[in-house]
């Protein structure tokens, strides 16, 4: 059967960009991979794969794109007289090699690419550098210090280059081999399917090198684990939960690679008095029944010291008073929040006989003047009558 035309299997105009050529190649290659397709279409999508991938690496090489606009199959096709080899290597792989670099995350989920990337130039050999694993640091610290940001320092790991081996990893003496599974170059190539894939060499772990003679110092790591001081700055606002991070204080690359990073996560303590919502603050102030009864002034602690609040006459129990701006300015905000009072009223304990026959002389009175001095009361006897009528 006559091979279909490649702009028409990879669907796109003979005037198609690369891009564009690219583009629709890794929509078809998503759709008609063999992973992806099981059962009864499983040998039609491996066909249409097939069919893509080929055209593909037909269309994204300048010099058989030419071939093939001007003489079709016959300009590419070995079997009728000096064409380009399909898949063949050397010039044709670049465009193939970029677009299944792009896919490859999508279908296999990211799998063996590992953050590594060859170092040095060309397609050859040249050893894989690893960016270095990013690292974690619990800081607790109290709300004040939160809300008012604060500089302090903390004792993290770090590496050295070993005095022993100068770093080499190998027994003062000796000297690193070049590692016989990947011949020095830090990968192996694994076939899956259709699909070549690269991987840092399990032997070396990408670093090209083995060590027969490892330094007793370092055990072979070239390195040594220390403590280093870290100065860091606490920004004022910041909330529990919040990460900082330190560019570079992480574990060192591999072969010359980025160290990674720090990520300090605060944690706040919790506080005797205040509860922080957003950038609010709550408390609770307990009042006596006099007070509540008879109003008054109450002290309310806050952040920045301490604060007053006028109790009207008849203040009732989970009364909510605002304090504006007493709260803590968050790290995006423009204004600090608000401060809220909510106020408990104390029911007396321990009375003496006096203060109980006080306290019943005042419940007399109370029932003597009806219901004008507990309207809540006689609002919530009237609906338990409603309810059992």
């Amino acid at each position: 059967m006559a091979k279909r035309d490649y702009y028409e299997t990879l669907g796109v105009a003979k005037n198609a960009t690369e891009e564009d050529i690219k583009k629709s190649y890794r929509k078809l290659a998503m759709k008609h991979h063999p992973d992806r397709n099981q059962g009864d279409d499983a040998k039609k999508a491996e066909e249409r794969f097939k069919e893509a991938k080929e055209a593909y690496e037909m269309l994204s090489d300048a010099q058989k794109r030419a071939a093939y606009d001007q003489y079709g199959h016959a300009g590419v096709d070995p079997n009728m007289g000096g064409g380009f080899r399909p898949g063949g290597g050397g010039d044709g792989m670049g465009g193939f090699a970029e677009a299944f670099g792009d896919i490859f995350g999508d279908i296999f989920g990211g799998a063996g690419g590992g953050g590594g990337q060859r170092r040095g130039g060309g397609g050859g050999g040249g050893q894989q550098v690893f960016r270095g694993s990013d690292l974690s640091y619990t800081m607790e610290i109290t709300l004040e210090e939160a809300a008012a940001g604060k500089d302090t320092q903390i004792r993290i790991p770090a590496y050295e280059s070993c005095d022993t081996c100068h770093g080499t990893g190998a027994k003062p003496g000796t000297s690193p081999k070049v590692c016989g599974t990947c011949n020095g170059s830090g990968a192996v190539t694994m076939r899956q399917g259709f699909f070549s894939i690269q991987q840092a060499c399990p032997t070396c772990r990408g670093i090209g090198k083995v060590i027969p003679e490892p330094c007793m110092t370092c055990h072979g790591q070239g390195r040594i684990k220390k403590n280093k001081t870290l100065e860091v700055k606490i920004p004022a606002g910041i909330n529990e939960g919040m990460r900082i991070r330190s560019a570079g204080n992480g574990e060192p690359g591999t072969n010359g690679g980025p160290a990674g990073d720090l990520y300090i996560e605060i944690r706040v303590k919790p506080h005797e008095i205040f509860e922080r919502d957003g950038d609010d603050l709550h408390c609770t102030a307990p009042v006596s029944l006099v007070t509540a009864a008879l109003g008054g002034q109450i002290h309310v602690p806050t952040l920045s010291g301490k604060a007053e609040i006028e109790l009207p006459e008849g203040t009732q129990h989970g009364k909510t008073f605002r304090l504006r701006g007493k709260g803590i300015k968050g790290l995006r905000s423009s204004y600090p929040g608000d401060l809220y009072c909510h106020v408990t009223v104390e029911t007396p304990v321990k009375l003496t006989e006096p203060q109980r026959k006080l306290l019943r002389d005042l419940e007399e009175s109370f029932q003597k003047s009806g219901d004008k001095h507990s309207p809540n009361s006689k609002s919530w006897s009237d609906r338990v009558k409603d309810i059992f009528k």
